[in-house]
């Protein structure tokens, strides 16, 4: 780890930068299980909210 010495006789630790990367592009499929992921999210969110009006 590289250390620095600061004015006051302080050592700072700073850690190691990760790589960085570019990401691939989303394959079709990729986003259709995006969309597909959010929808089942979506029912769920607004089933339990249904619920939770009917119930109270």
């Amino acid at each position: 780890m590289p250390y620095v010495n600061d004015g006051a006789g302080k050592l700072d630790n700073f850690p190691k930068e990760p790589e960085m990367y570019q990401s691939e592009p989303l394959s079709d499929t990729q986003k259709m299980n995006f969309v597909i992921t959010g929808l089942i999210g979506l029912l769920l969110v607004a089933g339990m909210i249904a619920v939770s009006i009917t119930l109270s």
